[in-house]
């Protein structure tokens, strides 16, 4: 493989990067990150914090074994 393919690689394992978290994102709900930019213009890094923002507000502190403290 070329490096035209290894670049083609990447750009394939970035948008499929990319797609999942999107999906993750669109299953919890989340259209805008906490500034009000759709999240399907944010980068994949700023995509990557939403989420885990998103899949904290999931969890259901009234449980004991959720409990930190």
């Amino acid at each position: 493989m070329g490096i035209a393919g290894t670049v083609t690689k990447n750009k394939l394992q970035q948008s499929l990067k990319v797609n999942f978290v999107l999906e993750k994102l669109s299953e919890l709900g989340v259209t805008k990150s906490q500034q009000g930019v759709p999240i399907n213009e944010l980068s994949y890094e700023e995509m990557k914090i939403e989420l885990v923002l998103a899949s904290f507000r999931e969890i259901d502190i009234q449980k004991d074994e959720n409990r930190w403290f």
